[in-house]
């Protein structure tokens, strides 16, 4: 199922204050006990771990594993810009489907499309462009930025 079915399916969920502590909690730290939740935020830890699991469910959140590529055996990482003409919307699940691709994201700007990829090393990520994402229907052009140097990655950036 892809993201987009995902957000179309997932119910709606009302973000109270106890529910954004909650998120903010797992933000610093993703393997933080239930009960130790409980304790910050005044609640059961059953109640902790239903009101997870609804976050859960409606897709407001996930709790993962953030590896660094490069230890895992990926050496190149890059973002590639798409311009395009047709149905953008088409075009996004299309790459979104493609296990190399980690993010994309519909644009206004000079691309209409982004989407960050995550290959094992140059070869990789040339069969990636030229086989498969730029004979997808509606793409015109390409422009590859490849990431020299990760300054910045964080997800704690709370909620609103």
């Amino acid at each position: 199922m892809t993201s987009r079915q995902n957000r179309e399916r997932s119910p709606e969920i009302r973000l109270d204050d106890v529910a954004k502590r909650i998120i903010e909690l797992l933000q610093e730290d993703g393997r933080q006990s239930y009960a130790a939740i409980a304790k910050a935020v005044g609640l059961s830890e059953a109640a902790v771990r239903q009101r997870v699991q609804r976050l859960l469910d409606a897709d407001v959140m996930q709790i993962v594993a953030v590896t660094d590529p490069l230890q895992v055996g990926f050496r190149r990482q890059a973002m590639i810009g798409v311009r395009a003409s047709g149905n953008l919307l088409d075009l996004g699940e299309a790459l979104s489907a493609m296990p190399e691709v980690d993010y994309v994201v519909t644009t206004a700007g000079s691309f209409d499309v982004l989407a960050e990829v995550v290959c094992e090393d140059d070869d990789h990520l040339l069969e990636l462009l030229t086989q498969r994402i730029r004979p997808l229907p509606g793409v015109t052009s390409t422009e590859t930025f490849v990431y020299l140097k990760l300054n910045k990655q964080h997800y704690n950036w709370g909620t609103r």
